[in-house]
């Protein structure tokens, strides 16, 4: 008898457009040719190859799901798609095309005027220019309501004050999307990154999405003019709408990561020897595998629904909240379940099980955690807001 791959046992792939597979099938020949031969070495020191934004422009990745200043226009299931392909190779490398693309790009696209659209979403869909997203501080994280950092007029100049954590691509980035308070309202502003008083230092020493750059953001009196401004949205809606964009392709992501895990571990454990069988013949291993493979397609079918959803313009947050707690969940778990049948090799780079753990724990916080996906949950089903 002859295995069957993980997410192939339910015979799904019908259910994706030649054009979608194409795009799938293209993003992992990218990810096997340029990321796993050096995916190990990046995650150990801590570093990753920047060339890979560019490439990833080349091929239409960056803002793929947005219409027209350079971006592909694909369907938001496509997108998915990629996601899932890229996180198959690191939580890393998809972050950071996420980063780019869902949150930095969506808010110009979204928010900005046309000016601002057209300053920068053509360098940023090719990879010449790089953004990123500042709303995480280091006290607010789940309540940015809360922020501290300001934007104040000073004439027709806006002057900004205020501290960002946890921001991917921050040190490399061109261009900053930074959320600050106002006399008005909360506002986004664009801050080119060499403007005086931004410093990005970067943040070291991390035991979780090591190939990935994440940095603070430091603003001292940073000076801005007025049209500075995403001046197409005021309040939370602006900033929560950008995390729901990138919190769709993690439903995705989080698979690639989890089926990346499986896979490796259904052909260690045919070829690991344990008491003279393979160790795939046990019915202990046999049942480990089934059972992440039921969660792993369980996961596929919820985000290939919500894609459908998405591209048909009926996708909720709500709903994204459900495909995000339950996928990473899952695949986190899965990640953990598969290191334990390979043992002490699963804890070794040679293997990517732990890495994608670790990357996982990561990915479980951001874009909202567990918990308050599971407040937004509870509220749709009860009515009750429990966040306060």
């Amino acid at each position: 008898m002859t295995g069957t791959g993980p997410l192939e046992l339910l015979g799904v792939d019908h259910l994706l457009t030649d054009d979608e597979r194409d795009i799938q099938a293209s993003v992992r020949e990218f990810v096997n040719r340029r990321v796993r031969p050096n995916i190990a070495d990046w995650y150990e020191h801590g570093e990753i190859d920047l060339a890979l934004l560019r490439e990833a422009g080349s091929m239409g990745l960056l803002g793929m799901h947005l219409e027209g200043y350079g971006c592909a226009g694909t369907n938001a299931t496509a997108y998915g798609l990629a996601c899932l392909e890229l996180e198959a190779g690191d939580s890393g490398v998809r972050s950071m095309v996420s980063v780019q693309g869902s949150l930095a790009m969506f808010a110009i696209w979204k928010f900005g005027s046309e000016e601002q659209k057209t300053t920068w979403l053509p360098r940023m869909a090719a990879g010449d220019a790089i953004g990123c997203f500042g709303l995480t501080e280091p006290d607010f994280g789940s309540n940015p309501s809360g922020m501290r950092t300001r934007a104040k007029a000073d004439g027709e100049d806006w002057v900004l004050n205020g501290t960002k954590a946890w921001i991917t691509n921050g040190s490399v980035a061109h261009v900053a999307v930074v959320w600050a308070q106002t006399d008005e309202g909360l506002k986004g502003f664009l801050v080119p990154t060499d403007t005086p008083g931004f410093s990005a230092p970067k943040i070291t020493r991390k035991l979780s999405l090591r190939a990935s750059i994440t940095s603070e953001l430091i603003l001292e009196d940073v000076r801005l003019p007025a049209d500075a401004v995403l001046g197409g949205v005021t309040g939370l809606r602006g900033p929560l709408s950008c995390l729901n964009e990138a919190r769709f392709g993690i439903v995705f992501g989080a698979l690639g990561a989890a089926r990346d895990c499986l896979q490796t571990t259904i052909e260690y454990a045919k070829t690991r020897e344990v008491f003279d069988r393979p160790l795939a013949a046990f019915q202990l291993t046999q049942a480990k595998l089934a059972d992440m493979t039921l969660e792993l397609q369980k996961g596929y079918l919820l985000a290939l629904h919500l894609g459908r959803l998405k591209d048909d313009h009926r996708l909720e947050p709500r709903q994204v909240s459900l495909g995000k707690l339950n996928n990473v969940r899952e695949a986190l778990t899965i990640a953990r379940e598969c290191r334990t049948i390979l043992g002490a090799n699963g804890i070794t780079l040679e293997y990517p099980v732990l890495r994608h753990a670790n990357n996982l724990e990561s990915v479980l916080t951001y874009e909202g955690t567990s918990e308050v996906h599971q407040l937004i949950i509870g509220q749709a089903l009860t009515g009750e807001n429990a966040f306060s």
